[in-house]
This record gives structure tokens, sequence and C-alpha cells, in this order.
């Protein structure tokens, strides 16, 4: 009795290493990781993280500015931005958005060494961008995650340690963009103008979430606000639709020469704490056509073969292409 009283005591002070299980990870389709129940609560949670693999939609820095700067205190002023949005292929009809931020410390729930410095944030973006991808390569991410305001997104989890680093890796280069879903705003919203949501994914703005898609023969209901960020509404004459403005450098004041109708191609996206509302097409870049709001690489997709963009696949392709071909 005594040895065992004895053997209590050494172990009662001895220290006890703590173990950290190994984050679980799985590769899941966009389809199974942006599942939502009725309220448009995300409900994937069989793993840690999480292994997805799609196509690029476009450039990063053509969405969100990445620029660091960390004098910035500010609250819920994450200063430097990067975020890319993947596409799944064949049947899952998906796509999933991957978010970084510089200073996480700026949100009231995160330590306040909990951000990146400037020189740091520079280290991480030149890790991310090391696979060297291009809008229209096929790429593979592996990271954790979070649900934000109508999608989940890969990210750090407001979380600056190493172990929450998420990895991009080039699986293919050059797969070539997915042709945008031709969509009419008859898809995504109702007869009152409401969004149309279905929690199974199989119709309305929740189909589309997160793809590429083209809305046609449409209008500004007001344009005066154009430029890099602006949030403008489109409509058919009997329904409205949010369109969300990227950086683009052809986005700037003076640059809309649309004639009415017009076509647009962008990104469809939700944000808004409604997780039933708040879809808005995300245009990254306008390349000055005229005819259809999007960015360049976006149109192409739209007609493969059309070299010129000019809106026909004809000869003068062709010969374009002959002329720019290396001798």
């Amino acid at each position: 009795m005594k040895n065992i009283v004895v053997l209590t005591m050494v172990l009662s002070l001895t220290p006890c290493a703590i173990i950290k299980a190994a984050p679980t990870v799985a590769e899941v389709t966009h389809s199974e990781f942006q599942a939502v129940d009725a309220s448009g609560e995300h409900v994937y949670n069989a793993t840690d993280m999480v292994i997805l693999e799609g196509i690029l939609l476009h450039n990063p820095a053509d969405m969100l500015d990445p620029t660091p700067d960390d004098s910035i205190t500010e609250i819920f002023n994450l200063s430097g931005t990067w975020q890319i949005f993947i596409q799944g292929e064949g049947d899952d009809h998906a796509g999933t958005a991957v978010f970084l931020g510089q200073l996480y410390n700026n949100l009231p729930w995160v330590a306040p060494d909990g951000g990146y410095s400037n020189e740091v944030f520079i280290s991480e973006l030149s890790r991310l961008n090391a696979a060297q991808f291009s809008p229209g390569d096929k790429i593979r991410v592996t990271g954790y995650y979070l649900s934000y305001k109508g999608k989940l997104n890969i990210n750090e989890q407001h979380n600056n340690n190493p172990d929450h680093d998420f990895t991009i890796e080039l699986v293919e280069r050059g797969v070539g963009l997915p042709s945008p879903e031709v969509v009419t705003l008859d898809d995504l919203k109702d007869g009152d103008d409401e969004f149309i949501f279905d929690p199974n994914r199989q119709s309305g703005c929740e189909y589309y979430q997160s793809r590429l898609v083209k809305i046609e023969d449409v209008y500004f209901v007001d344009a005066n606000d154009w430029g890099p960020n602006a949030e403008l509404v489109i409509s058919d004459g009997r329904k409205t639709f949010g369109v969300k403005f990227g950086r683009g450098n052809g986005i700037y004041a003076g640059s809309n020469n649309l004639t009415e109708p017009f076509n647009v191609i962008g990104i469809l996206d939700q944000e808004s704490p409604d997780l039933t509302g708040g879809y808005r097409l995300y245009v990254m870049n306008y390349d000055g056509n005229g005819s259809v709001l999007a960015s360049r690489e976006h149109r192409m997709a739209d007609k493969p073969g059309d070299v010129n963009l000019d809106g026909v696949v004809d000869i003068d392709d062709f010969i374009e292409m002959i002329e720019d071909w290396p001798m």
C-alpha cells in the first residue's frame, strides 16, 4: 500500500506533456463543402481541414487590395487582404473562396499580437504566389475554414500561427476557364424581386454561388458610382440584381462606355448576415469593349476561339492568332 501511495504522489508531481492531436483532413467536393441548412447555415464539419481542387477564376489582386499597412488600428479593418475563387468541375456544381487577411488583431476577439507585420504578410503572399497560378489553372487548396456571411471559405480562422497556414498547389496549368453559365434574373429572383433560396442548392442563387455566370440584356439602374469597388445595380426592366466591382485597372471613373442593354459576366457571390440573401455578381475588371461588362479572360471564356474579342468566331480570329504565333 505504501508503494502505491508513493507512486501516486510521484505521478501527481510529474509534469505531463500535453499531446495535441493532428488535425483531421479530407478531400471533399465543393458541393459537399458548401452544403447548407434551411436557414442558410453551413453544415460541413466532418474534418478540421479540407482539400479542394478547382479552376481558378480570376487574378487575386483584381478582387481585393493586398497592400499591407500594419499601422492601421481601426476595428474590423484587416488592412491587406487577398482572395481567390475556385470553381468545381463536372458534376461538382459549386465553388469556394479562399481568403487571407493581415491584421486579424483588429477583430475584437483576436489577441493584440494576432496580426501580421508588413514584412511577414508580404512573405505570406509570396508563399501563396509561389505556385505561379493564373486564371484557368487547376489548383489544389488545403486548409482550415470558417463560414462568412453565406459562404464557407478556406482561410486561417483569423489565426496567424504557421500551423493554420493554408497551402496552394498547381495541379495543371492552362486547363482553361469554364464557359460562364447563362443565367437570367428569373433564375435568381422571384416574382417579388426577392432572392430565390434553395437549401438543397439545386436552383436559385445557391446553385450558382461562387461560379462564373453571364446575365444578358440588362442595364444599370444608376451608374454614377462607377469605379473601383463600386456597388451598382442592374435590371432587366422587371427585376434587379447587385453588381460588385473589383479593382482591375480597366475600372476607373470615366471608363463606362457600355451601350445599353449589355451583358455582364462575373462570379456569383454572397456576402450578407442574412444567409438566405445578399447575393451579387462580382466583376473583377472591364476591358472597355462597350457591350459586355467583364474582364478580358472571362469574355474569352464566353466564346472560345474569339481571339480578337469581337463577339464572333471567324477567319479574323485565325488571322490574329497566326500573326501572334511565335516564329
